[in-house]
């Protein structure tokens, strides 16, 4: 970690501007980073969302457009984990770091808690943080627009990239393909592909296994198969995942972080690989991840002692 000072500096500040606790957060926090000399940048339309609900801030740096993050040295971002999807949509072209703050309920990918909010300023406004890299995955769908010759539908996810069927009373009909090689059919409500991080989103709620961060590698993660062979399974990080939703049966859909949806019809071929692009993430502490478990879903672990008891007895 570093702690310098230094003018011209800013940081793009993204909320949930849906909430009236994370605009009250973001006036604290606009104030905080103007008193402190950085330059606070906002989305035009989360600026004028603030200014009708009564929350009119000055200075701020409105702007629009995919090139919002160009240039900040920071994306500090007010919500839950579904505000921070949205910010790094933004924040991964321009390779700037994401700090959140949860304002929401497990706020996985959120580094900080409401109540560290002024701690957090502080740590950004002396750039106490370190920032690491996580995986995400390019997605290609052929066949996404239907018609035939088209390029491929291109897309990305940091946490998954979920198929799913397109109705409830239809299952999908897909055959799992790996590094050119097919491995099973399966007829399922959907399958997820994962990166280490989304392995604690929908992949864990589906059955899959939780996976370190630091641990390179892709998951797969079928959704109520019926199948012989219905098991997560993890692959290489430099694998190719591939799914073709089997001719002549019902169509689906194809979901990115809940964020961006493929229409799949039946044929169609989604390949899933590594992305050369991460998403950069700012950390203010360097806690196990195994504590972060722990705290956010409330894990049970009394009893434990640890090493150190141990070896005093």
């Amino acid at each position: 970690m570093t702690t310098t000072g230094g003018t011209g500096r800013s940081v793009l500040l993204l909320a949930h501007t849906g909430r009236k606790a994370a605009m009250r957060s973001t006036r604290l926090v606009h104030s905080s980073l103007t008193e402190a000399g950085l330059t606070v940048r906002m989305l035009a339309s989360e600026v004028d969302d603030l200014k009708r609900a009564g929350f009119e801030l000055d200075p701020v740096e409105a702007v629009r457009g995919p090139g919002a993050a160009e240039g900040v040295e920071l994306v500090l971002v007010l919500g839950g984990d579904g505000t921070l999807l949205r910010a790094a949509e933004i924040a991964r072209p321009a390779g700037a770091p994401l700090l959140g703050v949860n304002l929401g309920h497990v706020g996985f990918l959120a580094e900080a808690e409401r109540e560290d909010l002024n701690a957090t300023v502080r740590s950004v406004v002396e750039r106490r943080y370190a920032v690491e890299e996580r995986m995400t995955l390019d997605v290609a769908v052929h066949n996404g627009g239907r018609a035939k010759g088209e390029p491929p539908v291109r897309t990305w996810a940091l946490n998954e990239a979920t198929l799913e069927k397109a109705t409830a009373r239809r299952m999908l009909d897909t055959v799992l393909e790996i590094d050119g090689r097919p491995l099973s059919r399966w007829g399922c409500d959907g399958v997820v592909c994962a990166t280490p991080t989304g392995s604690t989103a929908h992949a864990f709620s589906a059955g899959g296994p939780i996976v370190w961060p630091e641990v390179e590698a892709l998951l797969v993660v079928p959704i109520s198969a019926h199948a012989l062979f219905a098991r997560p399974v993890v692959v290489s990080p430099d694998s190719v995942v591939a799914f073709e939703i089997v001719p002549d049966t019902p169509a689906g859909v194809l979901w990115c972080d809940g964020r961006r949806m493929v229409e799949l019809p039946a044929g169609a071929r989604i390949e899933v690989t590594r992305s050369d692009t991460p998403v950069r993430l700012a950390r203010l502490q360097r806690a196990p991840f195994t504590d972060r478990l722990v705290a956010k879903f409330g894990l049970p672990v009394a009893g434990w002692r640890g090493r150190a008891e141990r070896d005093d007895l």
